[in-house]
């Protein structure tokens, strides 16, 4: 399928709420979502494609081998993966409550399964197909930006994943030349991810996942316009820079 939009960690709201917005506007676009459970979702318009993944190596390379063969290219690639709360574990307040495991889990899903992700599609990236990659990372992955201290885990996770997108973007000048890559906040979306940390945020900071799809596509209409080849934009909901 020829500049397709392929969404990894499909389940998540903000991926969904994405979907639906391409009815709207893109209504004839090919779509290849990618999630650890099957996506209920239909559509009389988009073409859809699903893949189920544990997100594993060997598991990714399958999905790359089905795309390879397909003849796959793609104009968009997102990866909405992330995790903040898990197992009952909480972004830490002090240093006494840092855990190991929860860190470990927290750097797995929100740095290194993006960068696998896009290790898996590399073979349907080349010079002559636009592209632009863009994860979900976070104004709290800022290291200039922290002025509050703790959330450990959570701040390390996304300063991981914006260094690691820093270091695609110079290695996919020479090996992708038309593809860039985007790194987006979303802002506080009203999503189980954010549940346990609404109870403090103005409403009309509080934004729905229709809002945040909305915002993010209109974005990467013109990636052209939001970094240059090499380089990665560091973005919140408003298309405003973040400094790193």
């Amino acid at each position: 399928m020829e500049n397709s939009i392929i969404l990894f960690g499909a389940n998540s709201a903000i991926a969904k709420a994405y979907i639906a917005h391409l009815e709207k506007v893109d209504s004839t676009a090919n779509v290849i979502t990618v999630s650890r459970t099957n996506v209920a979702l239909t559509s009389s318009t988009l073409t859809l494609q699903h893949f189920t993944s544990d997100y594993s190596t060997s598991s990714l390379a399958n999905i790359t081998e089905t795309l390879v063969n397909q003849q796959t290219t793609a104009k968009q690639i997102i990866i909405f993966n992330g995790v903040l709360h898990a197992n009952q574990q909480m972004p830490e307040k002090k240093l006494e409550e840092l855990d190991p495991i929860y860190f470990e889990t927290l750097l797995r899903s929100n740095s290194l399964t993006p960068l696998l992700c896009v290790k898996a599609m590399l073979p349907i990236l080349n010079h002559h197909q636009a592209c632009v990659i863009t994860a979900l990372s976070a104004r709290v992955g800022s290291i200039e930006d922290n002025q509050l201290g703790g959330w450990y885990s959570y701040r390390a996770s996304k300063a991981a994943l914006n260094m690691l997108f820093k270091t695609t973007a110079i290695e996919l000048a020479r090996r992708a030349k038309l593809t860039r890559l985007v790194l987006f906040h979303p802002g506080t979306t009203d999503t189980e991810l954010s549940k346990p940390f609404q109870k403090n945020v103005p409403k009309d900071k509080l934004f729905s996942p229709e809002f945040v799809a909305k915002q993010l596509y209109n974005l990467l209409l013109h990636p052209e316009n939001l970094t240059e080849i090499g380089q990665v934009a560091y973005l919140d909901w408003q298309g405003k820079p973040i400094t790193w």
